[in-house]
């Protein structure tokens, strides 16, 4: 995971100082590719934070002991925000723990862990 932010960081720096260097050599066209530039930090940005959500909907479903967690992070990637909603007011309540033998989070009212299936 950590390499896949480096890329997307690294690719996003290397696209806005090309940008910045062609806006360099072409005076009359450098407005214009700095707001590309600018536009397309946006989108990638946009892009990062939805991929975000997903990972973040993905793990929370697992972790509360959901079987569908693939399922609801489709459904969160198609509806967005709408989808987050639901998602949150549909999700088992309660509070999480540390579970004693993989150290991953857990529902405190769970009888066995979701991701190493001890008690």
């Amino acid at each position: 995971m950590h390499t896949l932010k480096r890329f997307l960081i690294l690719s996003l720096l290397g696209f806005i100082l090309a940008s910045a260097g062609w806006a360099q050599n072409a005076p009359d066209t450098g407005a214009a590719l700095a707001g590309c530039g600018v536009c397309s930090f946006l989108i990638v940005g946009f892009i990062v934070l939805n991929i975000a959500l997903l990972v973040w909907v993905a793990r929370d479903a697992k972790a509360r002991g959901m079987d569908s967690s693939v399922i609801w992070m489709i459904l969160v990637m198609f509806t967005g925000v709408i989808g987050l909603i639901i998602y949150i007011f549909a999700r088992p309540q309660g509070n999480m723990i540390q579970c004693a033998h993989c150290q991953n989070k857990r529902l405190q009212a769970s009888a066995k862990c979701p991701h190493c299936g001890n008690a």
